[in-house]
């Protein structure tokens, strides 16, 4: 899986002065668009799209400083429609304009090239299990928040916080299927899954039954997930067994992650500071 991965870095690096096709990225890496920028945000902790605009702007930097050409030819040749739009990211990215970088010779952020490499630690093992599920509702509350990678995520605190005793009450004994009891489940994340992107997050359970009134019911089709189970200081026991989950896991075993929501059920230490966790992610066999 990383040599294909691999593969589809040298794609991108020699086509940065033209039009990104993701399908055939998807392709080179054998695997589908959705597991690849998933893959490729856990890998290298930052979006692919926000990968290729860095390197752009990085090699464009260079051809700036260079002065061989004129600043608009160079933004057209990485994918700029004007002048200002260049300007505006060089400037995001190297903290100065390029005329001004260009006239002082100023120096210029880079981003450097990616390879991945499997680093085998081999201190723990990973527990998991392979199931498959017949559909089912997630019944709850729902909100949108933004999504953090690392840290307590506080718009979804603050929204927990929120949800008055009785009416968790009621939705736990709605509660008649794995995994048992409240859940946090996380939908229609932003494909690029950058920090700050926006998701639906329900707190929730797991059921066959009808949702009550004030609730929302999100249906979730029949399908495979694995389902991974850790413990340990909260929250960063559970942030880790997501890093750990797209960097370890998935390159080592013949499956890749499908469009879904992303589920976890959580159980705190009386003091708050330890967590068992389970969570549960949709998957599907990978044929490549």
């Amino acid at each position: 899986m990383l040599e294909r991965l691999n593969q589809a870095l040298e794609y991108i690096e020699g086509r940065l002065d033209q039009q990104l096709d993701v399908t055939e990225l998807a392709r080179i890496a054998a695997t589908s668009e959705y597991h690849l920028r998933r893959m490729f945000s856990a890998l290298a902790g930052v979006p692919l799209s926000e990968y290729v605009r860095r390197r752009r702007l990085t090699v464009a930097g260079a051809e700036v400083l260079a002065g061989r050409e004129s600043l608009l030819e160079i933004a057209v040749r990485y994918g700029y429609g004007s002048g200002e739009a260049f300007a505006r990211a060089f400037r995001a990215m190297h903290g100065i304009g390029p005329g001004e970088a260009r006239r002082t010779g100023a120096a210029l952020v880079s981003q450097p090239r990616l390879a991945f490499r499997l680093t085998v630690e081999g201190s723990s093992s990973m527990r998991y299990r392979v199931v498959d599920r017949p559909d089912f509702d997630v019944v709850g509350l729902k909100t949108r928040v933004p999504l953090v990678h690392t840290g307590p995520n506080r718009a979804i605190i603050n929204f927990v916080r929120g949800i008055g005793p009785r009416m968790l009450e009621r939705l736990e004994k709605l509660s008649d299927q794995e995994p048992q009891g409240i859940v946090a489940v996380c939908d229609d994340l932003d494909p690029s899954r950058a920090e700050g992107t926006e998701l639906d997050y329900y707190h929730g359970v797991i059921t066959t039954a009808s949702a009550p009134e004030g609730t929302t019911a999100l249906s979730v089709p029949a399908g495979t997930w694995a389902v991974f189970t850790t413990s340990g200081p909260a929250p960063q026991a559970i942030q880790e067994l997501w890093r750990d989950v797209f960097t370890q896991w998935f390159p080592s075993n013949p499956y890749r992650s499908r469009p879904g929501p992303e589920i976890l059920r959580t159980r705190l230490s009386p003091d708050g500071t330890e967590a068992d966790a389970e969570l549960w992610l949709p998957v599907e066999r990978d044929r490549s």
